[in-house]
């Protein structure tokens, strides 16, 4: 029977080996064809292929498995779960309503809020104020109950004072500054960056230290320029990719 043939990488020896070789495998599982073989090659194969030894091997196909993208049978090999999946794209379209798209399709748990001083990386976005109010929430899978990300928006206190808790649990926070507060929202700047998560990170989204997080920031500005929300969140590097749609138009 043919085996699935993975990718090559070069690996960094400043992180786990077997992290690296996980995730390598993993990004290939996820972005076979339907028409690969679901079959793996062999340990000793596989440690060939990636240059690492057969115990490295072992704890990355572990790793794989835990999370259900390979099944391992004695005798027969090891092999591909046919369901294995990526999860939704975080997808850039242009638009207000995209974004509450985007953000629309999870359970969603508000963790805390209250009011915080402004952090210093976020002073720029708020120069008239001392404080704002944040808002914890975790996402997670609606069929799995797996997290997927977690946000904090930061919000001006007065807005926040419009604001109910429980709305946040239903609705996006894009959705309630638009069409619950009725803020007067006129853009949003989204930044998207490659980050490593950070022990609470890690903790929050069940993902192993240092694992690849998409590090989100969306600002949202009123008609006169002034920031109403700083939304940050940390994606799920496995569960995530990111898509930009530009017009030529």
């Amino acid at each position: 029977m043919t085996s699935f043939a993975p990718d090559s990488i070069v690996l960094n020896r400043k992180l786990p080996l077997w992290y690296q070789v996980s995730q390598s495998l993993r990004a290939s599982i996820l972005g076979r064809s339907p028409e690969d073989p679901l079959r793996l090659p062999t340990e000793e194969q596989l440690a060939e292929h990636y240059g690492v030894s057969v115990l490295t091997m072992r704890q990355a196909l572990k790793e794989l498995e835990d999370e259900g993208l390979i099944s391992r049978h004695r005798r027969r090999g090891t092999f591909i779960e046919p369901g294995a999946r990526r999860g939704a794209p975080v997808r850039l379209l242009g638009s207000v309503d995209a974004i509450v798209a985007q953000q629309s399709g999870m359970t969603t748990e508000l963790l805390d809020h209250g009011r915080v001083p402004v952090p210093a990386g976020l002073a720029e976005y708020f120069p008239d104020l001392d404080e704002v109010v944040t808002y914890h929430r975790l996402r997670s899978d609606e069929k799995t109950g797996e997290p997927t990300n977690h946000a904090v928006n930061h919000i001006r206190p007065e807005l926040a004072a419009r604001i109910d808790p429980e709305d946040l649990v239903r609705w996006p926070m894009t959705k309630v500054l638009r069409d619950v507060v009725k803020a007067g929202i006129s853009r949003i700047t989204d930044t998207v960056e490659a980050r490593l998560a950070d022990p609470d990170t890690a903790r929050l989204l069940q993902v192993p230290l240092l694992s690849p997080i998409l590090h989100y920031t969306g600002v949202t500005y009123d008609a006169a320029g002034r920031v109403l929300d700083v939304a940050v969140i940390h994606y799920r590097g496995d569960r995530f990719s990111f898509t930009v749609t530009l017009d030529a138009t």
